[in-house]
């Protein structure tokens, strides 16, 4: 039975979007080392990364923008790019374990795991997915809005991005309905 493991990146960040990652592994190709890709160094999780597309049955990342954060949620758009995630695998999946307590609406049963992450290497292989591709665009976007430090803090609400937050307003890749952007004074 095929089972996909999904999992997101980008949750709390106050600018861009919301990552997700769906991955169903082949038990013929095991590897080693999957984890939660927080618990992993951004060389690890790269190298990771390389591997588990190269070896997995299928895998899609897909992601919600900072639109559809703002006019859903934080939660619900990132449902929807779990949902765009398992829609995209090439092998449609019999079953999907889910980080988390929720579960998007899918085509296929579905089971939250909280610390899913953690404790199956499935979801532990989106986890990486999901994360390598968010850090990847937040890195590119850091050369539109340098004043941010995105490639350094992916978005996330460090004293030193706050602080440009304050000096400068939000960017068009700032989340507007979370607090610390919606704060903020100057338009972008």
């Amino acid at each position: 039975m095929l089972i996909a493991g999904v999992d997101e990146a980008g949750r709390g960040p106050l600018a861009g979007p919301v990552f997700a990652a769906a991955v169903i592994l082949d038990p013929a190709r095991p590897i080693s080392g999957l984890r939660d890709s927080k618990l992993l160094t951004p060389l690890r999780r790269s190298a990771l990364a390389i591997e588990v597309r190269a070896c997995a049955i299928a895998w899609a990342v897909a992601s919600a923008d900072v639109g559809e954060i703002d006019a859903l949620n934080i939660l619900r758009a990132t449902l929807l790019a779990m949902q765009r995630a398992v829609e995209a695998l090439a092998v449609a999946p019999a079953e999907a374990l889910v980080d988390g307590n929720c579960c998007p609406r899918l085509a296929c049963p579905a089971h939250a795991i909280v610390k899913g992450d953690r404790d199956v290497a499935s979801i532990s292989a989106a986890s990486i997915l999901a994360k390598t591709a968010r850090d990847a665009l937040l890195i590119e976007l850091d050369t539109l809005y340098p004043h941010y430090g995105f490639a350094q803090n992916k978005g996330y609400g460090t004293p030193g991005h706050l602080t440009a937050l304050e000096r400068y307003g939000p960017c068009p890749i700032h989340r507007r309905s979370f607090a610390p952007v919606a704060q903020s004074v100057l338009p972008f």
